[in-house]
């Protein structure tokens, strides 16, 4: 740990020619990944420079909007792609299932006395089933803009990271809560995820190719880092 004024940095030190700084949700922790023969001194000045990045990112962590827990009960709000819904709950004796009514309303329908981890299950299975069908799409559509083949998708529930690609297999990971976000969102994160195939780092090379294939990339990525639409705290890494 290094202390420089109130920041309080945790260093992690592995065996890379970079020195790496980044502000963590949800709290706005500072952690440096820093060569291993790096000295703390060397550190200190290193984010002595970068004070008023990282207390601007703090600030932004702090001020995100965040979506209180989901109780999955009628007056709630959820979102699906962007949209705002209104939630409602139904009982029924019948398996359960999701609709929405008129472009406006989610309706749940569970049976009777169904608990709070069954209507949360049942809404997670259909946002992973809505998310499921757009994703297919975009992959197909932008793996053959691009040229790549992946080896495979799927879908995930993950806590800080949007996508990831693995480049040794050929896959790739979605974030489940993608499916509360903007289709343009998901497009962003498909093709960044998808250019992971050609190059592994976040270097020249990669981002040329992002404003090759989304010009407005930038956009999409604040746009989908600005709004919190779950009561966990989701920033995309880079």
């Amino acid at each position: 740990m290094v202390k420089v004024g109130p920041i309080d940095a945790l260093i992690v030190r592995k065996r890379i020619k970079n020195v790496h700084v980044s502000v963590l949700p949800p709290s706005g922790k500072v952690r440096v990944t820093a060569p291993v023969e790096m000295k703390d001194d060397a550190i200190r000045v290193l984010l002595s420079t970068r004070l008023t990045w990282i207390n601007k990112q703090q600030a932004k962590f702090k001020n995100q909007l965040r979506q209180t827990p989901r109780e999955y009960v009628s007056g709630e709000s959820h979102y699906l792609f962007g949209k705002r819904y209104q939630f409602e709950v139904y009982s029924e004796d019948r398996p359960p299932r999701v609709e929405i009514q008129n472009n406006r309303k989610i309706l749940l329908f569970v049976r009777p006395g169904s608990s709070l981890a069954k209507r949360e299950e049942v809404m997670t299975e259909w946002y992973r089933a809505e998310l499921k069908t757009v994703a297919e799409n975009l992959v197909q559509q932008w793996q053959k803009r691009i040229g790549v083949q992946v080896k495979g998708w799927s879908i995930k529930r993950m806590k800080t990271r949007w996508g990831t690609c693995n480049q040794q297999t050929g896959k790739i990971l979605l974030n489940l809560e993608l499916a509360k976000k903007p289709l343009s969102c998901v497009e962003y994160v498909v093709v960044h995820e998808l250019l992971h195939l050609i190059e592994k780092k976040h270097n020249d090379r990669f981002v040329q190719l992002m404003t090759k294939y989304i010009p407005k990339w930038r956009s999409e990525k604040e746009e989908l880092n600005r709004f919190i639409l779950s009561h966990e705290f989701w920033n995309y890494q880079e």
